[in-house]
């Protein structure tokens, strides 16, 4: 059964974003560990096979690989429960590590940008109901030079190095 990791600090409990989410149950300081993403990892081909299976438990790595579960009674054990914002107090250190960026208070939701792992055509309606919601998620957010600004040294190290690419084509 492939898990992932999840603090002491933190519980899943009812999320006003999407459902269910990931809450801190006591202070967490900046720069701690609240989650490490387990699994399976899998391609692209595997991912359309599933038909949706594990498209709510999984995250995309570079080469067109992706982790997660591939059996849907595994997603409750696999499942980060960390839903998007667009002001986020999570980042991803590495590619399946994610860290809080600031101080977070006790009964906060942990949040990260889609945009910080993020790289597929795919749109969605944005539900943070953050004060700087961009309305609509595309997997290609990561482009937007204020969330690259915003996020460096915060995204998954492929998109890191899609970032760095373009720019050395400048």
């Amino acid at each position: 059964m492939p898990q992932s990791f999840r603090s002491p600090k933190t519980e899943v409990l009812a999320s006003p974003i999407h459902g269910v989410g990931l809450f801190a149950t006591r202070a967490i300081r900046r720069g701690e560990v609240v989650a490490v993403k387990g699994g399976h990892v899998f391609d692209r081909r595997a991912l359309r096979a599933s038909a949706g299976r594990h498209a709510v438990s999984y995250i995309q790595l570079g080469g067109g690989r992706y982790i997660g579960t591939l059996h849907l009674p595994d997603v409750p054990q696999n499942k980060m429960y960390l839903n998007h914002s667009c002001e986020p107090n999570v980042g991803i250190r590495g590619e399946i590590t994610f860290v809080t960026l600031r101080n977070v208070r006790r009964g906060e939701e942990l949040t990260y940008d889609w945009a910080m792992e993020e790289d597929e055509p795919e749109r969605t309606k944005c539900l943070c109901g953050a004060r700087r919601c961009r309305g609509v998620l595309t997997g290609r957010d990561w482009r937007l030079p204020a969330l690259q600004r915003r996020y460096r040294g915060w995204f998954s190290a492929h998109v890191a190095e899609r970032i760095a690419r373009a720019r050395r084509k400048r």
